[in-house]
């Protein structure tokens, strides 16, 4: 029998590898079904869930850490797996006091140029949605958000680069009532998540949409980041059982 196919957005493979060892979603979750609470992996079950890879956000060149660290923050609490972050300036570190843990839980990619990331996000078959205010910007209510989707979200001085422009399918807008014309990135970032999570909800009836082999595979993965040192623990219990 082959192999389940994975979606190429899903960011795990099929295996984790110990002490030299392949070991199966499957596996990971047998050897530490002990070291779990039953409310824990219930926990992990509910968020596996509510997971997507069909849309992520992309952050290019933002100055502030805690922008990047709220925005990973917001994604991760609505049910996004997956963020892109393009570092053409200095390295980002992540800045807990705003994520509260929530990039441990995010499959996040880092990039050092735009036309790098793009090129990936279209191989993947992600339509690139720039955040951006110009001539041809439609409002992101008017977008198919059903498709899989990149929503980028640029720095906070000058915005997007040029170059994510031309790269965009599509430059998009908040719509807004008031004198101000943009909002600072991480309230855009958790209104336009937010909207396209309602989307989602309305035209999909879910906004989880892994395939049942990507939910083991993510609940293993879950389950060995609730381990302060999974690769200890794992080598451990197998050095037990012989």
């Amino acid at each position: 029998m082959s192999e389940p196919t994975l979606s190429p957005r899903f960011p795990h493979a099929g295996h984790f590898d110990f002490g030299g060892q392949s070991l199966t979603a499957h596996q990971i979750l047998d050897l530490l079904s002990a070291y779990l609470t039953p409310e824990r992996q219930e926990r992990i079950r509910i968020t596996v869930e509510g997971r997507t890879c069909d849309v992520v956000p992309v952050l290019e060149n933002i100055y502030d850490r805690g922008n990047v660290s709220a925005v990973l923050r917001s994604a991760e609490a609505m049910g996004y797996q997956c963020a892109h972050v393009i570092e053409i300036g200095e390295k980002f570190k992540s800045a807990n006091r705003v994520t509260q843990g929530a990039d441990k839980w995010l499959n996040v990619r880092r990039w050092r140029s735009t036309l790098e990331c793009t090129r990936e996000l279209k191989r993947l078959g992600y339509q690139i949605l720039a955040t951006h205010l110009d001539a041809r910007a439609r409002p992101i209510g008017e977008m198919d958000l059903t498709r899989p989707t990149a929503i980028v979200f640029g720095n906070e001085k000058d915005g997007v680069s040029q170059e994510m422009i031309a790269e965009a399918d599509q430059t998009i807008i908040i719509p807004m009532q008031g004198f101000v014309q943009s909002f600072n990135i991480s309230v855009a970032a958790a209104i336009s998540l937010y909207h396209i999570f309602m989307e989602r909800m309305r035209l999909l009836g879910k906004h989880g949409d892994l395939s049942e082999v990507e939910r083991v595979i993510l609940r293993a993965d879950y389950s060995l980041r609730s381990s302060d040192n999974p690769k200890r623990l794992i080598e451990e219990i197998l050095d037990r059982r012989g």
